[in-house]
């Protein structure tokens, strides 16, 4: 079940606070980038309680500023640390069998990320880490519509979903790095999957981003999308699909420093890579998914690897 919920430590990195001279970037908070894949549309098995575990690993290549370069010292020497992020989401969905508006079936998820930092100190960034830590309370309510069905099965389905992020994770306003993000995120968003034809599935997930004032610092990360796409192949009938994800993240408006914008502080990421999802059964999915990042604008440039575990109680 590609529900999401995922949300600001996805990538947490997002939540960097560079040297003054960078700290004009680097604001927005982690979202769902990529936790989400393949036939995210709707629940694999219907109605009930579900448990996801997500655990994704973050290898950071290099930190890049408002021109896509890596950050440099002014004498030209590179200043991106080694830094590598291990990220745990604990995820309970529950759909309800009731439809209250519009032919849609209410729900609700609720996610509690854990995150631990593998950060190379000192480094000549003079960033630090407060892990392992909590993440921020992810929550959210939902409308899902069943599959609309064709002559040879199914041909679309969608969710749509109210959610926001509250500041409950760890936050140590002397450190760069923080499970959390000590602001509120409201992260709304649609998904669906379309069957291109019996076998081929496209998915995706639009997510629109409103971060309220870092009371710490001052600052307000502008508003931003970002979404996920996958394309997939069912390889063995109910068992294993392979295809390929993506996702990218657009930053709309500059981040506001006292009420005044930052020039040049958009952040831009996109990234591709290979995914499968292997079917246990109607009630146990596993997911494996690589993203490779570029374009990347204002963000630290990572390879991302995940694996997923989707639970149906029955």
């Amino acid at each position: 079940m590609d529900r999401r919920g995922l949300s600001r430590w996805g990538v947490l990195l997002a939540a960097v606070l560079l040297l003054p001279a960078q700290s004009r970037a680097y604001n927005e908070p982690s979202v769902n980038l990529g936790f989400t894949t393949f036939l995210d549309g709707g629940p694999p098995a219907g109605p009930g309680w579900y448990f996801q575990e997500y655990v994704q690993y973050r290898s950071v290549e290099q930190f890049n500023g408002n021109d896509g370069r890596e950050l440099r010292a002014p004498d030209g020497t590179p200043l991106s640390p080694n830094l590598d992020v291990w990220i745990s989401l604990n995820q309970i969905v529950y759909q309800s069998n009731r439809v209250v508006l519009a032919g849609g079936k209410w729900g609700f998820e609720a996610i509690l990320p854990v995150v631990y930092f593998d950060l190379q100190t000192p480094n000549r960034m003079g960033l630090r880490e407060a892990s392992p830590a909590l993440g921020d309370l992810y929550g959210g309510v939902f409308l899902q519509w069943d599959p609309i069905m064709g002559e040879r099965g199914p041909v679309f389905m969608h969710r749509i979903e109210l959610a926001a992020i509250a500041p409950t994770g760890k936050y140590d306003k002397r450190a760069a790095l923080n499970g959390g993000a000590h602001f509120f995120s409201l992260n709304p968003y649609w998904a669906g999957t379309w069957w291109l034809l019996p076998r081929l599935t496209m998915s995706w997930r639009i997510h629109y981003l409103w971060n309220d004032e870092n009371s710490h610092t001052g600052k307000q990360a502008g508003q931003a999308v970002h979404s996920n796409l996958t394309l997939a192949y069912e390889v063995l009938p109910n068992r294993l699909r392979l295809g390929a994800n993506a996702y990218q993240f657009h930053q709309i408006e500059n981040t506001e420093l006292n009420g005044r914008p930052l020039p040049g502080s958009k952040e831009r990421v996109i990234a591709v890579g290979p995914g499968l999802v292997y079917h246990f059964s109607p009630h146990d999915h596993f997911f494996a998914n690589l993203f490779f990042e570029t374009g990347v604008e204002n963000r630290p440039r990572s390879t991302v690897f995940q694996l997923r575990w989707t639970h149906h109680f029955h």
